[in-house]
């Protein structure tokens, strides 16, 4: 087995484990292209309470993620996975079976506090050996992304045949599966230790909160978030009531949107990198995100509009979600990643639970259009934000398992891997066994880099 290539067992786990999380993500998104017009026929709905109702999760979850994962440490992984499922399952039956807005809110909110990602990213980095946990981890962000899609697409569809109680019902059942995947197809790891590239270290969350660099990236995804919430508690009303169009049938737009959209932003995504213009790649697709809402308030009603004015809120949003945490990785220090994105993703989820709540408040106070003129503010402020950030290094994270060593011999060792071609930054801890490097991988020369590792035993 080549040192490059992943073994038969981590490909288990990357398979595994982003059927874990595309499960439980697809359970939270399928709602979203529906719920706004289900939320009317809830005892004490108002436009306010729905949308708190679609973004609580959010916030349970930006409240809870954390903690859980360091408990998984002390506790084990898969106990703490398991548990999390089990929450949110039981989230999902409390909105099945409610007839009420405030039932429906208590039952998202027991949703998020299900949250088990950080867990399953720790237990994801016990079973795989360091050179190829980038990999995993890639592979698991992709299955969130292809659940959103899926879930646009087969929320309408599950409406149709379930009803809005049908599809919490299959989300309960989507959890009982992720549960069915940790027991029976993810083993269980020899040893749990901390992984400083995936978990928090609340010694250096105060740093990651203060550098004023990461602050724009989280801004970033706090906001795009926000204004997906908000655009969905609008959107699905006016393809309703706007464009004639039957909720069951909303999947007719959102899948040629989707796809097309997705295949579109490829080759920006490529630009990025290999041109090195990410920073002129991340303005223009706020810009068009600022454009996107601007026409969505402005429509007069027309489906042909609507069309053009989702196909491009898609592209910028798939550009953005893609593009935004390769940014984190490039800006935080290789050794404190997992704070870094630990702090990402809590902006993420809070912005989630921001826009339910702005964007329901908005339309119950100002009217429909009001949603997507807030949306624009937001995105204006990010805007902002990004064309007067630095412009980043290209420089990717790489780990090397280099086995037990003390601090003289750990420090002897960075610098070494320090002078090794392609090497910008090297930091070795000791008591991880583990060296966190950032590389310029159009220069690194890899075999001289992997003459200082150890190999292990992966799962």
């Amino acid at each position: 087995m080549r040192r490059d290539s992943m073994t038969a067992g981590e490909r288990r786990v990357a398979f595994s484990l982003a059927g874990v999380f595309a499960s439980r993500m697809l359970g939270l998104f399928l709602i979203l292209p529906v719920f706004s017009l289900y939320a009317k026929e809830l005892s004490g709905y108002t436009a306010t309470l729905a949308g708190i109702a679609l973004g609580i999760y959010g916030l349970t979850q930006a409240l809870f993620q954390i903690p859980l994962g360091m408990l998984s440490d002390r506790i084990g992984r898969k106990p703490v996975i398991i548990g999390g499922l089990l929450v949110f399952a039981l989230g999902s039956v409390v909105a099945a079976i409610s007839t009420s807005v405030s039932g429906v809110i208590l039952g998202r909110a027991l949703q998020g506090a299900g949250a088990v990602a950080s867990a399953v990213m720790a237990l994801a980095a016990d079973l795989t050996r360091e050179e190829h946990r980038i990999k995993v981890m890639a592979f698991i962000g992709v299955s969130i992304g292809l659940s959103f899609a899926i879930a646009m697409v087969l929320g309408p569809v599950l409406h149709d045949w379930f009803g809005v109680p049908g599809i919490f019902w299959t989300t309960s059942l989507l959890a009982l599966g992720g549960i069915a995947i940790i027991t029976f197809f993810v083993p269980r790891p020899a040893i749990s230790r901390f992984h400083r590239d995936t978990e928090v270290e609340v010694s250096w969350f105060r740093h990651a909160m203060s550098d004023t660099q990461l602050l724009r990236v989280n801004f970033g995804i706090f906001s795009l978030h926000a204004i997906l919430m908000g655009t969905f508690l609008v959107v699905p009303q006016l393809l309703h009531h706007g464009g004639g169009l039957n909720v069951s049938h909303h999947w007719q737009i959102y899948l040629p949107v989707l796809f097309i959209s997705m295949a579109l932003v490829v080759p920006f995504i490529l630009l990025a990198e290999k041109k090195r213009m990410i920073k002129q790649i991340l303005s223009g697709a706020v810009m068009l995100l600022v454009l996107t809402e601007l026409g969505l308030a402005g429509l007069s009603g027309t489906m042909a509009g609507m069309v053009i004015m989702l196909l491009l809120f898609f592209a910028a949003f798939n550009l953005l979600e893609a593009t935004l945490p390769s940014l984190v990785a490039k800006l935080a220090p290789a050794a404190h990643k997992g704070t870094a994105m630990g702090v990402y993703a809590s902006s993420q989820f809070l912005g989630i639970f921001i826009g339910g709540l702005a964007g329901g408040w908005m339309m119950e106070h100002f009217g429909l259009r009001s949603v997507f003129i807030f949306n624009a503010v937001l995105a204006g402020l990010w805007l902002l934000l990004v064309v007067t950030m630095r412009k980043p290094q290209y420089l990717s994270s790489q780990l090397l398992n280099v086995g037990p060593l003390d601090e003289a011999a750990a420090d002897q060792l960075a610098q070494k891997l320090s002078r090794v071609a392609g090497v910008a930054e090297a930091t070795v801890i000791a008591e991880d066994g583990v060296a966190y490097l950032k590389v310029d991988k159009h220069h690194l020369d890899q075999e001289a880099l992997l003459a200082y590792s150890i190999p292990e035993n992966a799962a």
